[in-house]
């Protein structure tokens, strides 16, 4: 059986900055309240005015990891696109990136596990690599939140949050023992589905629907969230991710080289930090000027850590996630 190892990392952000002074023009806020609550100082919102998209920000992260993993487009077996907010309903964002980058007519498959999609879509990755079935495999997080919140008042405790961007990895086929992904571990608990979704549009409560009933105080197509409820079980459930990996692979909490959590709320990663005992330099978070960028947020904090030199080759590096579903899950990797 085959390894699979990470051999490009690329990122890319819109331009546009929303600071957290910018928002009070939309709702009742202010910069002291949203630090106090998510760390978060600034995120990038897409500016309609450009061609940004979710699908064409994936491309231009892949353009870059493809080419510092030393191939191209043509040497890509296969495309894995991890988001919830996909151009169109359907067909999703995996063709539109295999389009954009002029690729031959490889498998494109949708990952729909929102905050912990690209730990999912790691995974996969991982397994068909392992199974000798693909070589090197395009993986994608990306999200275009700032398109469809609730800008008012209303939608604060959500829309404050959450910030647009996609971050993209290649993963390889090596036969270097003990290197690459040693582990991943995904779990879900589907109970908690509605303390951390979007109800509609849906099939369930399709356009007509919502169009016909002209309710202003109809909210079922902005995303909803528990905020407390979410916050309680997410530290529980990144604590045993990590520690799941840990123990797969004979290793302790004083092992870890960098930790790069999803990046949620900076209190939720500050919480986990202290529970494990780890030093700053042990764990990377971007939060403070990305904020929550769902499928995005653990690509693209995992390629700036790297660019900025702390991630070196033998390191140990721990990915984790929590997110809508409730799903959750980690990776174990030794770069």
């Amino acid at each position: 059986m085959y390894n699979s190892s990470i051999t490009g990392l690329g990122y890319y952000v819109p331009d546009n900055i929303i600071t957290n002074n910018d928002l009070t023009q939309w709702m009742d806020t202010n910069d002291e309240w949203i630090q106090e609550r998510t760390g978060i100082k600034e995120r990038r919102w897409i500016d309609p005015k450009t061609d940004d998209t979710t699908s064409s920000m994936g491309a231009k992260a892949a353009k870059i990891a493809i080419e510092r993993a030393g191939l191209t487009k043509d040497d890509i077996d296969f495309i894995i696109f991890a988001t919830l907010s996909p151009d169109m309903y359907f067909p999703g964002g995996g063709v539109r990136v295999q389009d954009m980058l002029g690729m031959p007519t490889i498998g494109a498959l949708d990952i729909r596990n929102q905050c912990s999609g690209f730990i999912y879509a790691l995974s996969v990755a991982d397994q068909f690599i392992k199974t000798g079935m693909y070589k090197n495999i395009l993986v994608i997080g990306s999200e275009n939140h700032s398109g469809g919140l609730d800008r008012s008042t209303r939608g604060r405790g959500v829309t404050v949050i959450f910030g647009d961007g996609a971050g993209a990895a290649v993963l390889s086929r090596s036969e270097e023992e003990g290197k690459g992904i040693l582990s991943s571990h995904l779990h879900a608990e589907g109970k908690h589905a509605n303390e951390l979704a979007l109800a509609g549009p849906s099939t369930g409560r399709w356009i007509p629907e919502i169009m016909e009933a002209n309710d202003p105080e109809d909210i079922s197509y902005f995303p909803y969230m528990n905020g407390q409820f979410v916050f309680k079980h997410a530290v529980v459930r990144f604590s045993e991710a990590i520690v799941e990996g840990l123990k797969a692979n004979n290793l302790e909490k004083e092992d870890i080289d960098m930790l790069i959590p999803h990046q949620a709320n900076l209190r939720i990663a500050q919480f986990i930090q202290k529970k494990f005992g780890l030093a700053d330099d042990k764990v990377y978070n971007n939060i403070q000027k990305y904020g929550n960028t769902t499928a995005a947020s653990v690509i693209i904090a995992l390629t700036e850590a790297w660019e900025e030199g702390k991630i070196n080759r033998g390191d140990l590096v721990v990915l984790a996630a929590f997110g809508s579903g409730f799903t959750w899950g980690s990776v174990v990797l030794r770069w």
